[in-house]
């Protein structure tokens, strides 16, 4: 009954905060500081930018990118975060394969035309390798520490796009005494036969989930929402999972050109409020 009341409470509370979070941050006027930094992580240096406030300290976000990357549109998401008072850490998630940006224009790629997929093959694999994203998120966490501008005494919050998703289980599943709050978006994979499934980490989590499904994944693979639901609530997870009307990738504004179009801006701002909702009550 406790774990019930936890989970309705996490619910309400998203709501309403959501609600505020989306009106603040709109006129938000705070300018922000956009730096590009390396990191040091167990297999080399990762490329990133950091975005934070001009002054004070923060609770820190780490944003995982889509399979395009570190880019503009990510950098976005961070400005707009920092200016709603966060400290946001955007990683080159491929920097095992090179240096951002991978990609230049990628509104003619096509997810069909074999030679474009051939293209993220190599850059999905060095992040998706048993244990690299364990690594990275460990790296992270403790960059983020020694910046003046994280206040250690709040937790962390992570976030990721597409594949960036399980990349977020891993990071909460991985760091449980820093990370108190995740949100998937349209994330894939998150429930398969692998024995490295991300949903058989969800035991290990101390934190706060929010998972945005797209309609065509859930159509995909309907028993994922209902088998990660119960994987929360065995493991006393508190999460919120949500299936939108939209395509996978919704929330990202430079998805490549689709008919119908994937990237649809009122859902995706419904889930940007979702997202800081789940900041502000978690991330205390």
């Amino acid at each position: 009954m406790a774990e019930d009341l936890t989970r309705r409470d996490f619910v309400s509370l998203s709501v309403a905060a959501g609600l505020a979070a989306a009106a603040g941050s709109a006129g938000a006027a705070e300018n922000v500081v956009e730096k590009d930094v390396e990191i040091k992580t167990p297999d080399g240096t990762c490329d990133a930018a950091f975005v934070h406030p001009a002054s004070g300290s923060h609770a820190a976000v780490i944003i995982w990118p889509d399979a395009f990357g570190l880019r503009p549109t990510m950098r976005d998401f961070a400005k707009r975060l920092a200016a709603d008072g966060y400290s946001v850490l955007v990683p080159n998630p491929f920097y095992r394969v090179s240096k951002a940006p991978q990609f230049g224009d990628i509104s003619n790629f096509s997810f069909s035309n074999p030679a474009d997929r051939s293209k993220l093959t190599p850059l999905m694999g060095s992040i998706t390798a048993s244990g690299a994203a364990e690594k990275d998120a460990g790296a992270f966490v403790a960059w983020l520490d020694a910046q003046a501008q994280v206040n250690k005494s709040k937790k962390i919050g992570t976030q990721g796009y597409c594949m960036g998703g399980p990349l977020v289980f891993r990071t909460v599943a991985s760091q449980p005494a820093r990370v108190g709050a995740g949100a998937s978006f349209h994330g894939g994979g998150l429930v398969t036969a692998n024995p490295e499934s991300p949903h058989l980490m969800i035991p290990k989590m101390k934190a706060r989930l929010y998972v945005g499904i797209a309609s065509n994944d859930d159509k995909s693979q309907p028993d994922a929402k209902d088998k990660l639901r119960d994987a929360f609530k065995a493991a006393g997870v508190p999460a919120e999972i949500e299936v939108y009307e939209s395509l996978h990738g919704w929330c990202v504004p430079d998805m490549p050109n689709a008919t119908p179009p994937i990237y649809n801006k009122a859902e995706a701002e419904k889930a940007w409020a979702k997202l800081v909702a789940l900041y502000k009550t978690a991330l205390a």
